[in-house]
């Protein structure tokens, strides 16, 4: 992937808001004040509010005029939406750059899915996100198309906030190894429909997973 800019105020907020919801002290719901934001992280107002413009584009945070920003509250359809536009772009970033992976490459990944699943083993969600986040950004690490990177990046932070949330609903920690699994399995044959297949699968059913589970979770609400 192309080289990531150095870290500016604005990325510390929006990092610092996107823990904040992996450790679950953020909530759909949720207002985030400027001020104490600022107040919290010793920065100026303004790097906050470009960092709260920046979310609410990657719809993170839903901006509402003369009431504030508030952590948004994603339709299923919005969740199977990013889920299958981010297996879009992934599948066809691994297929393109497949041959470009080696031998120490698939064995990282390889690496990385019993990190994962030993991590799910332990029911330890966070880290689940944070080596399954290594695991993709190394599936999309050999792509130089910036366009490509730049929307991917937009996906990355709203699809691992759902995930966090619904994984331990939806997986066991043998079926978190065995779906990356697959998609190492499928690099490996080199055969460019089923890599881009796979990883397209992949996305898509667990975004067609929470999005199920968010829809219950409204209608509980509702009740």
């Amino acid at each position: 992937m192309p080289a990531i800019r150095k870290t500016t105020y604005k990325d510390h907020v929006v990092d610092h808001v996107y823990q904040a919801l992996l450790d679950g002290h953020c909530h759909p719901g949720d207002q985030l004040k400027e001020g104490l934001i600022a107040a919290e992280l010793g920065i100026s107002r303004a790097p906050v509010r470009e960092a709260l413009k920046e979310l609410t584009a990657r719809g993170i945070v839903d901006y509402r005029p003369q009431v504030g920003c508030f952590i948004t509250r994603p339709s299923p359809q919005e969740i199977s939406d990013a889920y299958t536009t981010r297996g879009l772009l992934e599948g066809y970033a691994v297929m393109a750059t497949r041959e470009a992976f080696s031998e120490d490459d698939l064995r990282r990944l390889e690496t990385l899915v019993e990190e994962m699943r030993q991590a799910a083993g332990r029911g330890d969600r966070k880290a689940v996100v944070e080596i399954g986040d290594t695991f993709h950004n190394l599936l999309v690490s050999k792509n130089t198309n910036t366009q490509l990177a730049e929307y991917l990046e937009r996906l990355r932070l709203k699809t691992h906030i759902f995930f966090c949330r619904y994984w331990p609903e939806m997986y066991s920690p043998a079926e978190i190894g065995d779906r990356h699994r697959r998609i190492v399995a499928s690099l490996r044959t080199g055969d460019p429909l089923a890599i881009e297949e796979t990883v397209r699968l992949h996305y898509r059913e667990s975004g067609e997973r929470i999005a199920a589970l968010a829809l219950s979770a409204g209608e509980r609400h509702a009740a």
